[in-house]
Order: C-alpha cells, then structure tokens, then sequence
C-alpha cells in the first residue's frame, strides 16, 4: 500500500509538471518516466515497518504533551532568572558592604595608629619607669578650685 500510494503521488506530480509545459512536452515526460520507473525501483527495495504505527495515531496528544512539557519549562526558566537576578542583585550588595567595612578597617587601622603613636609619647617609660605626661599650663593652677567659686556666690540658701 506505500508503494501503491508514492506510485499515484509520483504519477500525479508528473501530470502537473506536464500540464503546465507547452513546449517539448514528449522530451519532459520521458525524462519524468525514467525517473519514476528509478524511484519505483528504489522503493521496491525499501524497507517498510511491519503493521501500522500506532505512534502515528497518537501524535496529536504527544504533540500536546510537548507543548505542556515546553509552557512548563519556558516558566521555569522565567523563575530562574529571576532568581538569578536576585542573587547577583545580593552579590553585588554583599560585595559592596564588604568593601565599604573593609575601608572602615581601613580608617579605624590608621586611627589606632595614630592613638598608639599617641599614647607611647604620653606613656613612654624610661630606664626610670616613670611617666612623662605633659606639664599642666600655668594658668589651670592659677584658677580658682570650684570650692572657691562656690563660696563666691552671694545666694548661698539658694545655692
């Protein structure tokens, strides 16, 4: 039956091709029979399956099936970019909080650098182990202690 139908459709293909040239028809249609009885020789020893195919029956709901399968996977992929999206949104917020401490690291390293080069001026021991701070300025031992100051004022009930 396979053979038979690409037979008919073969002979149905010439006959079109013929109807269709004017000129130089016989020249045209032997050609076209050679190829035929060619093609019909090929096919003769084709093989064909045994039995019908059932999978030809069943080719629309695979079809849809397919397109569900693919809806489903076109979705996932969505969400999955999106995710996507999100995490680099969070790297780069991570990344830049990382670099943003390490520069307050960075800022507070100096710092205690330079309270520590303070503090070994302030605290810096000699073969006496004695301190050395600053001399006090003149004028904070010439003020008045608060003691004093207190008794300078004149409400003292009030005080």
């Amino acid at each position: 039956s396979s053979r038979k139908f690409l037979e008919s459709v073969m002979n149905s293909g010439i006959l079109s091709i013929l109807c269709q040239q004017n000129k130089e028809k016989e020249d045209v249609q032997k050609h076209l029979n050679l190829l035929a009885e060619r093609m019909l020789r090929t096919f003769k020893t084709l093989k064909v399956p045994s039995g019908k195919l059932s999978n030809l029956n069943n080719i629309l709901s695979l079809q849809v099936a397919q397109k569900q399968m693919l809806e489903m996977n076109e979705t996932a992929l969505v969400e999955l970019q999106e995710e996507i999206n999100e995490a680099e949104k969070s790297a780069e917020h991570t990344e830049e909080t990382i670099q943003r401490l390490q520069h307050d690291i960075q800022v507070l390293k100096n710092e205690l650098e330079v309270e520590e080069k303070k503090a070994r001026k302030l605290f810096r021991e000699g073969d006496t182990k004695e301190l050395h701070l600053p001399e006090l300025p003149k004028r904070s031992l010439q003020a008045p202690t608060l003691q004093e100051e207190i008794l300078m004022v004149k409400n003292q009930k009030g005080l």
